[in-house]
Order: structure tokens, then sequence, then C-alpha cells
């Protein structure tokens, strides 16, 4: 059991050090995201890669108070919109998606599914 839990961990790594390879090449702005098992975080890093634009967690009281549990595509989508509306409120429209080495699948894709459809592109 623990030996596939740190395969599974070393395999993220190595995607998520392909991906951000690739990424901090084209000096785009970059929506990342990072999930646990109970929660979920989003940031918009500028190109330099020195400072965090904009940022949504299921952490956030506003959030919280909205859900009953926060480990969930439910929250995901919720975390989407609300990253996308502060994305846009400070003037940005287009990023890459820096999924972090997970898979796009379940709460990763609805997150960017939902920050899609609430005026992001990437």
């Amino acid at each position: 059991m623990m030996k596939t839990i740190q395969n599974r961990n070393i395999m993220r790594k190595k995607r998520s050090l392909r991906i951000r390879s690739k990424l901090k090449r084209s000096r785009s702005i970059r929506l990342v995201v990072h999930r646990t098992s109970r929660h979920i975080y989003a940031q918009i890093i500028s190109e330099n890669n020195f400072s965090i634009l904009a940022h949504a967690s299921t952490l956030d009281k506003s959030v919280r108070n909205q859900l009953k549990y926060t480990g969930n595509k439910k929250s995901s989508k919720i975390i989407g919109k609300i990253i996308a509306q502060r994305a846009l409120k400070k003037g940005i429209k287009k990023v890459s998606f820096d999924r972090s080495g997970f898979k796009y699948h379940g709460r990763i894709q609805s997150l960017a599914n939902s920050a899609r459809k609430f005026g992001l592109q990437f």
C-alpha cells in the first residue's frame, strides 16, 4: 500500500516538472491548481513567477459557508467561478493552465470547465 502511494506521488511530481518547464518557457500568466483530499486551491501567477495576481480556495470564508463538504466537484466548480471572476476584475482574460501534475479528471476538470465558462481563456 505504502509503495503505491509513493509511486503515485513520484509520478505526479514528474508530470508537474514536465508541465511547469513548458509553461515557464512560454512566459505566460498561469492558473495553478492544487488539490488535497479536503480542499482545492487556485492561484493566478504572473509571467515572471514573482507575484500572485489572484487566488481562491475552499478555505475562504465565503466558500466555506456555502458548502457542507469542500473536497468534491461542486466545490471545485465554485472555486473555478470565483477565480475567473477575480481574474477578470484585474483584467486577466488569457492564462495557461498548470494542473500541478494532477490528471485532468474529476475536480481538476470541473474547476477548469467552470473557469472557462465564466470567462477565462486557456
